[in-house]
């Protein structure tokens, strides 16, 4: 199946001829659907702190977080396309020939763009750039001559946004300028993820052909970020390694090859950022989506909880440590083994029920089930929003743990599992912090956590034949499927991503 330039393909991606192998049988063999205990809910799975201990959190977050390293990682691969579908439609039309007036009565998400594009914190930066070539924006608008304004918009004669990143695009207005994504990251970040010196460190993963534009645009604003809170940026970026492509294969399961003849690979999905996310060094890591943003005046209720969630955190992990270091030491008694036991339980949601209950047999159970990465994720109540669930789940050993599913993991032909899903009450916001290392200072392995049966097989085509892609387990799914989980309800207001260009005219990204 594979000649020697194969075989020279794959040194190069630093993928083995077994991992290659593992991948073409996953397309014979395909994955089989997570199994739905019931969903998690207020009070069975998912915490819902009172204000008191929601303020309980954020005085430990605030009196304790200093003392650890901190780090804030955004995923914010690939290009705005996405953002710009609807907008591509329009142009289209357009273009055929379909008037503007009919366009707008046709299409209320193009109607509501058009009447209301000068709210747009791009707005300012699109007129000029136009004026530049002489052409007048607000004249174009107002005589609905729309086709000049989204080339400008889209194209590289002026804002290029078809190109960019989320990462780079205007997202919020403010009296006299505006700010991108990445630099909305920048200020939340001097508020939560400040060290004792002041340092405040993020963590970008970027497609390659972004990290110029990224680079050139960080160091415009980092010294005024830098001066107007009082933070040293220390601001790093990755990029997916090549080494989590996957192999595409045509429908008869057989590598799917260029007109080249060389092989295809396709990125691995969100699920290869696990690698990314274990090159970092901190002992706390908050994750956060690029596109989900607020303005200043909004900050306030997300930086507290992102404080409850780094405090309740804090105090999960720390108690965690005490008892693995309890047993490193040899000295834990039955009635601490219990305690601990209890702590797993009810803290940690570690299914303790076929724990052994004398210490000799129950102690290295308890350590190894203690010994994992932690992580702490806000759930915010399902209103409609697409995302991810909170559900219990249960595996082949009938043990069951705190997982976040995606719709693709289940099986909706199944009527019970359909039902599980209809009565789930939360979803998941990617809104995360973290703990990658033991409690004795050193990093966890963390693709030894990875449930490798949680990817998922997508169909696609290139060059006008269909083929099929290999997703990896999800970054926040199956990539962090044995970690220890807590899941915490949030607020929706600290949940306010932008899936579509009309998303920026939500109330929650206009300036006050």
């Amino acid at each position: 199946m594979l000649n020697e330039k194969d075989i020279r393909q794959l040194e190069e991606k630093g993928i083995s001829r077994e991992l290659l192998l593992e991948q073409i049988n996953r397309f014979k063999n395909g994955f089989l659907p997570l199994r739905l205990d019931k969903p998690a809910t207020a009070l069975d799975g998912i915490l819902v702190p009172d204000d008191a201990a929601t303020r309980k959190m954020v005085t430990l977050f605030d009196r304790s977080g200093s003392e650890y390293s901190m780090l804030k990682f955004v995923p914010a691969s690939g290009a705005a396309t996405r953002m710009f579908k609807d907008v591509f439609v329009w142009l289209d039309l357009l273009k055929a020939g379909v008037g503007a007036d009919e366009l707008l009565q046709d299409n209320r998400e193009a109607a509501r763009f058009f009447e209301n594009i000068e709210k747009l914190a791009f707005w300012d930066n699109l007129r000029l750039v136009m004026d530049k070539d002489d052409l007048d924006a607000d004249h174009l608008l107002e005589s609905k001559n729309y086709l000049p304004i989204l080339d400008y918009l889209l194209f590289d004669a002026g804002l290029d946004y078809a190109s960019l990143p989320k990462a780079l695009i205007a997202f919020h207005q403010y009296d006299g300028y505006t700010r991108t994504a990445m630099e909305e990251h920048l200020v939340e970040g001097a508020f939560h993820t400040v060290d004792a010196s002041e340092a405040v460190r993020v963590h970008f993963s970027l497609s390659p052909e972004h990290t110029g534009k990224f680079e050139h645009l960080l160091n415009q604003v980092r010294e005024k970020y830098e001066n107007r809170y009082s933070v040293k940026y220390e601001v790093a970026w990755s990029v997916q390694k090549s080494s989590t492509d996957t192999i595409a294969v045509g429908l008869d399961n057989l590598p799917f090859r260029e007109r080249d003849g060389s092989l295809l690979f396709r990125p691995g999905g969100h699920g290869a950022l696990i690698r990314n996310l274990q090159d970092l060094d901190a002992d706390i890591i908050f994750i956060k989506n690029i596109d989900n943003v607020v303005p200043d005046h909004l900050k306030q209720e997300t930086i507290k909880w992102k404080k409850a969630l780094g405090g309740l955190l804090i105090d999960r992990m720390e108690e965690a440590h005490k008892w693995l270091r309890r047993i490193d030491d040899g000295v834990l008694t039955l009635l601490e083994y219990k305690e601990a036991l209890t702590f797993a339980g009810d803290q940690l949601n570690i299914d303790i029920s076929l724990f052994p209950e004398n210490l000799a047999d129950g102690t290295p159970v308890l350590y190894n089930a203690l010994n994992r990465p932690i992580r702490v994720c806000g759930m915010v109540k399902n209103e409609g929003e697409p995302g991810g669930g909170p559900f219990w789940i249960r595996d082949a050993k009938g043990s069951r743990s705190l997982q976040i599913v995606e719709m693709s993991q289940i099986n909706l032909d199944d009527p019970e599992q359909k039902k599980l899903v209809e009565q789930a009450t939360h979803f998941n916001p990617v809104d995360i912090v973290c703990c990658i290392k033991n409690h004795n200072g050193e990093f966890f392995d963390l693709q030894e956590f990875v449930d490798p049966e949680t990817g998922f097989i997508s169909h696609k085509s290139k060059d006008g034949k269909a083929l099929k892609a290999l997703e990896l387990p999800g970054l926040w799914n199956g990539a962090m499927a044995g970690w220890n989980t807590i899941f915490v309800e949030v607020p929706a207001i600290t949940f306010n991503p932008v899936k579509t260009i009309n998303d920026l005219l939500r109330n929650e990204h206009q300036q006050q």
